[in-house]
């Protein structure tokens, strides 16, 4: 009897020994994918709620305003040049587990995780010279939106392009310049049928950061930052050691997890119905320990860490105020951008700001914080803004802004629905600022400095010979 119950005892503990191990591969939900910050795929935190949310009875949609993030992309050249390191650290973690036998005894790899990194090959196709490239997935994410939005606004969003009533733009990327050729396919059935209006030598209106020293140069990654001390925080240095352990070493350098961790987020994205072997080498868990130090680089880099930040988009913000204030064409505004422009619009328009600050020791206390780039800015994150006209109502415009397809919360409107008038006089501040002056005096005027000294240099050492 003694040795039945014995036995069954040690098959409890077995069983509850199995369960431990986490398995990525086999993890139907894998919610841990909804918190991969800006390398977000689209196609998971997307709203599902439209249907819902659109319909405004007794008003009419007339216009639109769109501000796209670009699609699903290539890595950087660091991760490019990086990326084949990978394939030494797959042989190592096998080797953990296959000969040194330095699993660890909870929250070690499942076997079916453990065969997938195993199994893993770098794609040498991807090379530095298509860095940051959109994906065929990324093209697709753009096509989608369009066609989302269209199904919902098919007066707006006529399947016929004129060129007086839709105005494109986008950046001088080729991951933009696609983006725009995928939106459009979406719309019209055809990417070549649309043209977009051309890119300024200075981009202010969609890339105003690359002409503003003060936006570069403040402190939101660097020594004293709330980042650098959140990653040399208790819990940080728990998780990275938790990572090491379940992988089958003593030490893992923070690099190579960061590699991983990204291989992970860019071949999710890049394949939305497959599962990226790199996912699992991390538990649920750690992949939000990992998700707030992006999301503490990105508060103080775009967001409201810094009062400035709510200042800086102000070109982005003017504009997309006049053009639906405007009743004659164009009726569609669409501008293709990046994740910082993004960033810096929703900060302006004081969309989803936390009451309490996100700092390096706050992580426990703010899981359920508003500023979740995973949310906010996805790979083809979007803000697109519908004004409404309404016969019958005293109000007679009205507008609803969208974020990734959710129907936008603030709390000066009406469970989303916004009077045109309030909009006006809530951002009228910015809509009468002097943008050259607003925020950063070290924006375009600089641009034009720094160009007038070089020219002047340039006469001087030509009039010296």
């Amino acid at each position: 009897m003694r040795l039945l119950l014995l036995l069954t005892a040690l098959l409890a503990l077995q069983l509850v020994g199995g369960q431990e191990d986490y398995c990525f591969g086999k993890d139907a939900e894998r919610e841990q994918t909804r918190h991969f910050t800006s390398k977000t795929a689209y196609q998971i935190v997307k709203g599902t709620n439209m249907d819902k949310q659109y319909q405004v009875p007794g008003c009419e949609p007339k216009k639109m305003w769109i501000f796209h993030r670009h699609g699903t992309r290539l890595p950087t050249p660091n991760t490019i040049r990086a990326a084949p390191r990978l394939e030494d650290l797959r042989d190592q973690i096998v080797k953990n587990y296959r000969v040194l036998r330095t699993k660890p005894e909870t929250n070690a790899l499942c076997s079916t995780d453990l065969i997938a990194i195993q199994m893993w090959k770098w794609n040498t196709s991807i090379t530095v010279d298509i860095e940051e490239h959109l994906t065929t997935q990324g093209y697709e994410d753009l096509r989608g939106t369009a066609k989302v939005y269209q199904h919902y606004y098919p007066t707006v969003l006529p399947t016929r392009y004129n060129d007086s009533y839709y105005l494109f733009r986008h950046t001088d990327t080729q991951r933009t310049t696609e983006s725009f050729k995928g939106f459009t396919e979406g719309l019209f059935g055809d990417n070549t049928v649309a043209t977009a209006a051309d890119i300024p030598e200075q981009d202010l209106l969609l890339r105003p950061y690359d002409y503003c020293n003060d936006f570069k140069d403040k402190n939101y990654k660097g020594e004293g930052s709330e980042y650098q001390k959140y990653r040399t925080s208790a819990i940080w240095n728990r998780t990275v050691d938790d990572i090491t352990k379940r992988l089958g070493f003593t030490f893992l350098a923070e690099e190579d997890i960061e590699l991983m961790y990204d291989m992970c987020r860019y071949e999710q994205a890049w394949q939305v119905d497959r599962t990226s072997v790199w996912c699992g080498a991390f538990l649920p868990e750690q992949v939000t320990v990992l998700e707030y130090a992006e999301d503490l680089k990105y508060y103080y880099g775009s967001g409201y860490g810094f009062e400035e930040n709510t200042k800086f988009n102000c070109r982005a913000v003017q504009d997309m105020l006049t053009r639906l204030s405007s009743p004659v064409s164009p009726h569609v505004i669409a501008y293709f951008a990046h994740s910082t422009g993004l960033q810096t619009l929703l900060t302006a328009l004081g969309i989803n700001k936390d009451d309490v600050a996100l700092r390096a020791d706050n992580y426990n206390s703010m899981t359920s914080r508003r500023w979740k780039t995973s949310l906010l800015g996805p790979f083809a994150g979007n803000f697109v803004a519908v004004k409404y006209e309404c016969t019958e109502a005293l109000e007679k415009e009205k507008v609803v802004f969208f974020l990734n397809q959710n129907a936008v919360e603030l709390d000066w409107c009406n469970v989303g629905l916004c009077d045109w008038s309030q909009v006006l006089e809530h951002y009228k501040t910015i809509s009468e600022a002097n943008c050259d002056e607003y925020y950063c005096r070290s924006g375009a005027m600089a641009g034009r400095a720094s160009l007038l000294f070089t020219a002047l240099i340039a006469a001087i050492v030509y009039l010296m010979h």
